[in-house]
């Protein structure tokens, strides 16, 4: 049984003991106060690394690079980030660059290459300004508090930063997970315009970490949707460096389930977080499906939910037209059966056995004009159930997209 997970008010990634973070403006992104657009993470001591990366089949070279740092099966130290040009479309020279971006963060860090995961995020089609890069990089003061300053190095059109820290006990060890996250728009299930970094001082396996991290990531980011779209720089990346002395984390210890529930718990409020801040959102929206056949069913369903443009404006509008509901369920690909649907709006049924329940119509109204509307799914097929996130759908992310370059 796992142990009991603590939240971290205010925590970030560097909650994580032997990380140290920083982040500055280099002059990628057009200036203005307090705007970075540069950061590094940093850590004391060699780290395992499990690593997540987007599903589209035109990626950034900085995710190829990371999947050939990976796949390389050696221990890194840290990672180093750019934002407002992604480095993808370009050609060769992203690859180029990507290589040299982490070569120029490695020097100034004092580690190898081969030990900085290297990310950007932004505009397509652009390269990187290295001679800025360069320069700046060597610019970053590293701190043992700077996990804000790195999650503010990634921001494009977030209007905040995404910070998320927890404890647990694993063995007698008190032990931080911690993350930073950026994304508000380009975001759909299996990742998106989103970059997520996590940090730990768990002594984790690598090999366990990074059998677990799928999972995880299908059950948190990959079920979170904002607009449909799906990014060529998708990157979920976890660091974990032992500062906390635990006994080694495998998949037969006995604090495996709590590690595993203590990440996947600082996922989901990064998940959260990044749904209320997709591009001119102002309701988050929640689906929680249970009852169904299978789990993949279950996500399916949750997902089509989140990511349906009618469901989406129906909150935005704060309409409880729970018919857009069904013909999500109906479309996702799980099975249905009608006749044992129950439906809820914020906790209110307004379908039970596949039939509508009265319900008074203007406090439901008054209830999707919150920060956060669920909605409610019982499938009543089986043990299946799953958590998908997203954001209502209004004018303001026309605006913002209409005209992201101009």
């Amino acid at each position: 049984m796992a142990g009991p997970i603590n939240r971290v008010e205010g925590g970030t990634i560097t909650n994580a003991k032997g990380f140290k973070a920083g982040g500055t403006y280099v002059g990628i992104k057009t200036f203005s106060e307090d705007k970075m657009d540069m950061g590094l993470l940093l850590s004391n001591t060699p780290c395992s690394v499990a690593g997540v990366f987007t599903k589209s089949t035109l990626v950034s070279p900085s995710v190829t690079v990371n999947r050939e740092t990976l796949a390389a099966g050696g221990t890194v130290r840290g990672l180093v980030v750019n934002s407002g040009i992604a480095n993808a479309g370009v050609g060769e020279q992203g690859y180029v660059d990507a290589k040299e971006m982490a070569a120029v963060a490695a020097s100034g860090l004092g580690v190898k290459p081969e030990e900085v995961l290297v990310f950007s995020t932004g505009v397509i089609g652009v390269e990187l300004p290295m001679t800025l890069i360069k320069k700046g990089v060597n610019e970053i003061e590293l701190q043992d508090n700077g996990g804000n300053a790195l999650a503010r190095s990634m921001m494009t059109t977030d209007t905040r930063t995404k910070e998320a820290a927890v404890t647990v006990n694993l063995g007698g060890a008190e032990v931080n997970i911690s993350g930073v996250a950026k994304g508000s728009g380009m975001i759909h299930p299996n990742m998106a315009t989103m970059l997520c970094f996590v940090a730990t001082d768990a002594n984790v396996e690598q090999d366990y970490l990074r059998s677990i991290l799928p999972d995880i990531a299908d059950s948190t980011l990959n079920m979170l949707d904002i607009d449909g779209d799906t990014s060529t720089n998708d990157s979920l990346v976890v660091l974990a460096n032992g500062a906390a002395e635990n006994a080694p984390l495998s998949s037969g210890s006995a604090d495996a389930d709590t590690f595993r529930e203590g990440l996947t718990e600082v996922l989901v409020q990064l998940t959260r977080q990044l749904a209320q801040d997709g591009e001119g959102a102002t309701t988050l929206v929640v689906a929680e499906v249970r009852g169904a056949k299978t789990v993949a069913d279950a996500r399916l369903a949750a997902k089509t939910i989140t990511s349906s443009l009618l469901v989406k404006s129906a909150v935005y509008g704060a309409d409880p037209n729970w018919g857009r509901l069904i013909m999500a369920l109906g479309r996702s690909g799980a099975e249905t059966v009608e006749s044992k649907i129950d439906l809820y709006i914020n906790g209110v049924c307004i379908m039970e056995s596949g039939k509508p329940v009265p319900f008074h119509r203007d406090a439901v109204v008054v209830l999707m004009r919150g920060d956060e509307v669920t909605f409610g799914v019982n499938l009543n097929l089986g043990d299946g159930q799953a958590t998908a996130w997203g954001c209502d759908l209004t004018e303001e992310y026309v605006v913002i997209n209409s005209a992201y370059t101009t």
